[in-house]
């Protein structure tokens, strides 16, 4: 895994670092990265929808991350038809 603008010996600590961690060190950090991710997708969404109820807003997140399918079959919710 090359990092571009990151040094390697950067590079090096950073994989020492995720080495030493314990599997649930690593969890807690996947979680906390998918919250940071999902926080700012809800930003976006508030953004471009504006005065949406809170319902809306989370089906919109939800479908960033399940398929078509998955929306309509148990939100029916079509995010081609209603928008992402």
């Amino acid at each position: 895994m090359a990092i571009e603008d990151t040094p390697a010996h950067i590079q090096d600590i950073t994989i020492e670092g995720y080495r030493r961690m314990s599997p649930q060190e690593k969890l807690r950090r996947v979680s906390e990265l998918t919250k940071a991710v999902q926080q700012l997708a809800l930003a976006r969404i508030k953004k471009q929808y504006g005065d949406i109820s809170e319902h809306e807003q989370r089906l919109r997140l939800a479908s960033l991350w399940l398929d078509r399918n998955t929306m309509v079959r148990v939100f029916q919710w079509d995010p081609e038809i209603q928008g992402y």
